[in-house]
């Protein structure tokens, strides 16, 4: 655990605050871990706040695939699927050794599901077992093909009324026709409609519905992923009577004898209020991506500045916190969550950023290449994985930041490449952009990114006559059941491997971008902030990714963010009722 000096709070901040408030909880930030800290908290009848410093609700989790880890729960027991907290406690001991959280870690194990049934509840809350669907390593001890991951309900935004236009919308990128989402269920409808009876008149019928839910509303109102679950927590803290600030922000945490009793806020137009919490403060700001300082501190340098995190993720709850006694614990194995990112235009000129996660890596007929134009990855690995190959990389030889992800054009018609949608609609928008790079032949291609033209023929050579035998001698892409559920199960004999022959050649540059960070403050089993000491202070919490992760900065499998957030919210809010 590392210790940071409280520091000194600005000279303004001792001007004194024209109004006291009061409440119970006082809820900092309104992604997954806010907002059901607040639906929890409310629901048992305390009177909560829920500042938000942006004028959107949701966050991070928003625009996130919604994913939320959950071992040993009881819908993978109900289908049959066996689990136990002693087996995701062997799995994760691969992964990050004892260290500050692992009492926290052991929480979350015991009473992970507990929470969810809870909020299911008692909230709006709704989640689906997603079968099958891998850890990230489903060859280790421990480790399960499926039932430990959980997705929201598709959720009818009609029922948020006016609150829908406060709901943060997902990104364009992800959305099709200008505002329709789709389900992880639906995707392979979308890819297949011109070849499938079935999956046409699947794909008619989701945008007939979404043509009509256009005609009232700004973009679709069927709402799935992380944007469906936002929506249900809100729902749920509007139901419960929360009082919502949006555009607020927190400058200092009260602090009395040592305890957290509430903050001095700030809204959008400048006037400052003291809050006081009679029961607590819950810190969920999102972490610190977008802070330079603790980026600096924190992470490697090659990493940059690149987040695919919610903008408003500086590290306010976490800096409050600090200037109130609070440590921060860092990762044994890293401290923050990674995915590769490529950076493109919108056709309105603004800048994207495209977490390339699962839409295009782990397909058939695409290699990944560094300066030297060689492959130093599996690309089917997880993205966290990946950029983590991408940094040892740069550091032990040919440069990978950025990378280059190489295909032909036939792969771009059917998966599409980062942010160049399938069918070829935007690769000609792309193109003029320079976001996408195009060539008639290999290497050409190479001269127009800047990689060696010999190390890429090379490789493209040695990938297609593996991809035709199905077995990649390199570095095993397609050998394990994670690799293969996100590959394309109709390429044989290896779903993640197909030539790359078909000209024109396109290549897409990514970066080591984050996901959300994963050291944070150092917590203990009930959630409650802990000092320089070890100590709780009292009357202070924090979830999410203000937390530190629980997972030790490691990404054993899908949703191991939202999981922890959901279960500490929930563990937190039980300990200031005295049912820790």
């Amino acid at each position: 655990m590392t210790v940071e000096t409280p520091r000194r709070m600005p000279d303004s901040l001792a001007q004194p605050v024209p109004s006291d408030e009061t409440c119970d909880v006082l809820v900092l930030g309104a992604g997954a871990g806010g907002l059901a800290a607040a639906a929890a908290a409310a629901g048992a009848g305390l009177d909560v706040v829920l500042a938000e410093r942006t004028a959107l609700v949701g966050g991070t989790t928003a625009v996130s695939g919604g994913m939320v880890w959950i071992p040993a729960n009881r819908k993978m027991a109900a289908a049959g699927i066996p689990d136990s907290p002693a087996a995701a406690r062997l799995y994760l001991s691969h992964f990050a050794p004892d260290g500050p959280a692992a009492a926290a870690r052991e929480a979350f194990l015991h009473h992970a599901d507990a929470a969810i049934a809870d909020l299911e509840a008692t909230t709006d809350l709704r989640l689906r077992l997603v079968h099958p669907y891998p850890d990230y390593h489903p060859g280790l001890p421990g480790a399960t093909l499926g039932g430990r991951v959980l997705e929201p309900a598709p959720f009818d935004a009609r029922a948020l009324g006016t609150d829908f236009a406060l709901l943060r919308p997902p990104l364009p990128e992800f959305m099709l026709l200008g505002g329709m989402m789709v389900a992880r269920s639906d995707l392979v409808h979308f890819r297949n409609a011109r070849r499938s009876w079935p999956s046409a008149w699947r794909v008619a019928a989701l945008v007939a519905a979404y043509a009509w839910q256009r005609l009232s509303h700004p973009r679709g109102t069927t709402l799935v992923l992380g944007n469906a679950l936002a929506a249900r927590l809100l729902l749920s803290v509007r139901r419960h009577g929360v009082r919502l600030a949006l555009e607020t922000t927190v400058e200092e945490l009260l602090v009395e004898d040592g305890a957290a009793r509430g903050g001095v806020l700030r809204d959008a137009a400048g006037v400052r209020r003291r809050l006081h919490a009679r029961r607590g403060v819950v810190l969920a700001t999102g972490g610190f991506s977008h802070d330079r300082a603790l980026r600096a501190r924190l992470l490697p340098p090659q990493a940059g500045m690149l987040s695919a995190a919610c903008p408003a993720n500086e590290g306010g709850g976490i800096r409050a916190a600090l200037a109130a006694g609070a440590a921060i614990a860092e990762g044994p194995a890293g401290n923050a969550f990674w995915v590769p990112v490529s950076r493109f235009r919108r056709r309105d000129g603004s800048e994207g950023l495209f977490p390339h996660t699962v839409t295009d890596r782990s397909k058939p007929g695409l290699i990944a290449v560094n300066h030297a134009g060689r492959r130093f990855v599996n690309e089917a690995v997880s993205y966290h994985d990946f950029v983590q190959a991408m940094l040892r990389e740069t550091n032990d030889g040919p440069t990978a930041v950025p990378a280059w992800l190489i295909c032909d054009r036939a792969f771009v018609m059917r998966y599409g490449l980062g942010a160049a949608r399938p069918l070829g609609a935007s690769v000609a928008f792309h193109r003029g952009t320079g976001y996408l790079a195009e060539a008639p032949d290999l290497r050409r291609l190479a001269a127009a990114i800047g990689v060696d033209a010999d190390g890429l023929e090379a490789s493209v050579a040695r990938h297609n006559a593996d991809a035709r035998d199905g077995v990649d001698r390199e570095f095993g892409r397609g050998s394990d059941a994670y690799q293969r559920h996100l590959g394309d199960a109709a390429c044989a004999p290896n779903p993640c491997l197909r030539p790359i022959e078909h000209p024109p050649f396109h290549a897409v540059a990514v970066h080591p971008g984050d996901l959300g960070t994963a050291a944070g403050l150092a917590t203990d089993g009930d959630a409650r902030v802990l000092d320089a000491a070890g100590a709780p202070i009292p009357g202070l919490y924090a979830c999410g990714n203000d937390m530190a992760s629980v997972m030790g900065g490691a990404y054993p499998g899908p949703g191991i963010t939202l999981g922890p957030a959901l279960t500490f919210a929930w563990l937190g809010v039980r300990h200031m009722l005295g049912q820790a």
